[in-house]
């Protein structure tokens, strides 16, 4: 037995490897001899005191299971800081291991902002970047964000298969993510799209007449369909209902037009093998973490963390599992638009254009030996 108890709760949206992140943190939080609590409805529940004491068997049965089973809610601390802090001392919370998306970053933030006001809160806090969206600074590749993708590909799929009997038409596909492009681009790899308009990537009226044209001289090939994906917020006028009206107007008497809006659909059923075993290992890792982080600072029976590295997000950077402290990720943080100020997968988007440009180049020059060549077998 330890001397310490920690708090595990979700927070923001669900995504798919959350139960995975709690299962895996609950276990090794008790093997460690750690008294383990878990937390109803994010920041909200721990206001409230929907707080309970978990088990083993508690979890069990949890690690294929998609949603999140705590329940979530994207409340800020700061609008319930004292009841927070009030539970926190009330349950004598040492640890407090929060699994969301950029609320879940965002709350921390909050919570280590106001450790000046409330001694209560210098304690050790660890977010595992939980969202569809892969917006939180500080790691690569957030959980959840994978089985988003491979959701969005297979209902990508079945949208150009529904093609196959109609000739000459164009899907305009909507993908969720706020103001982060990232399910855009990499769906639109997968999937083999013609384009994909994200924020981060400004495109212009000429942009949108150059992908008309390009799709007006795809329909004279042996594929005769197209497909176009937009991030929900890449741009405030160039709505899905603005391109559907500019692809419909120029492709008159050449291709007609569709729209589809993902939706909620993009947060998967159960997580896939990847999600499942990243939220494995990023539960026992933050927990080994905040034990190790703990011991550091116990002094006379109590806990008392004020420093930049007690408050950290855990993620994978390139091949390294990291944690960055919440204080600096501050510094490159765009809160505006809740993105982080540099993202890796931006240098993707030359290949979805190569991808796009060969296509009837590649096309043409087969078509003699193939009766139909889809982008995929490209």
């Amino acid at each position: 037995q330890s001397p310490f108890s920690m708090a595990i709760l979700n927070v923001g949206a669900p995504a798919a490897g959350m139960n995975a992140a709690v299962r895996s943190a609950v276990r090794i939080g008790i093997c460690q001899g750690h008294t383990i609590y878990v937390v109803s409805d994010g920041f909200e529940g721990l206001a409230k005191g929907q707080i309970r004491e978990v088990g083993w068997h508690d979890v069990a049965g949890w690690l294929g299971r998609g949603g999140s089973m705590l329940g979530t809610k994207r409340t800020l601390p700061k609008t319930c800081m004292e009841k927070i802090v009030e539970n926190v001392r009330k349950f004598n919370i040492q640890g407090l291991l929060v699994i969301g998306g950029f609320e879940a970053y965002e709350g921390v933030l909050q919570l280590v902002e106001a450790r000046g006001q409330y001694e209560e809160l210098c304690i050790i806090m660890c977010v595992i970047p939980a969202t569809i969206s892969n917006n939180v600074p500080g790691t690569d590749f957030s959980l959840g964000s994978d089985t988003a993708v491979n959701a969005a590909m297979e209902s990508c799929d079945r949208i150009k298969q529904s093609a196959s009997g109609t000739k000459r038409r164009v899907f305009i596909v909507e993908t969720m993510g706020g103001y982060c492009g990232y399910l855009s681009t990499v769906t639109g790899i997968a999937v083999g799209a013609d384009a994909a308009y994200v924020y981060e990537d400004p495109f212009t009226i000429h942009d949108l007449k150059a992908n008309v044209e390009h799709l007006t001289d795809k329909m004279k090939t042996d594929i005769q369909r197209g497909l176009v994906l937009r991030n929900e917020k890449c741009h405030e006028h160039y709505t899905t209902e603005f391109l559907y009206n500019l692809y419909s107007s120029e492709g008159k008497g050449i291709f007609d037009c569709r729209i589809n809006v993902l939706g909620h659909l993009q947060q998967g059923g159960a997580p896939t093998p990847f999600d499942r075993n990243y939220g494995t290992k990023l539960g026992v890792k933050a927990v080994l973490w905040m034990s190790e982080k703990l011991q550091e600072v116990y002094r006379k029976g109590r806990v008392f963390a004020n420093s930049c590295d007690s408050a950290c997000v855990i993620g994978l950077r390139k091949k390294v599992v990291a944690f960055s402290p919440v204080t600096e990720l501050k510094k490159v943080t765009d809160f505006e638009h809740r993105l982080p100020q540099e993202q890796w997968w931006l240098n993707l988007r030359l290949m979805l254009k190569m991808l796009a440009n060969y296509q009837i180049s590649l096309t043409e020059y087969i078509s003699g030996k193939m009766e139909h060549v889809t982008r995929r077998t490209l």
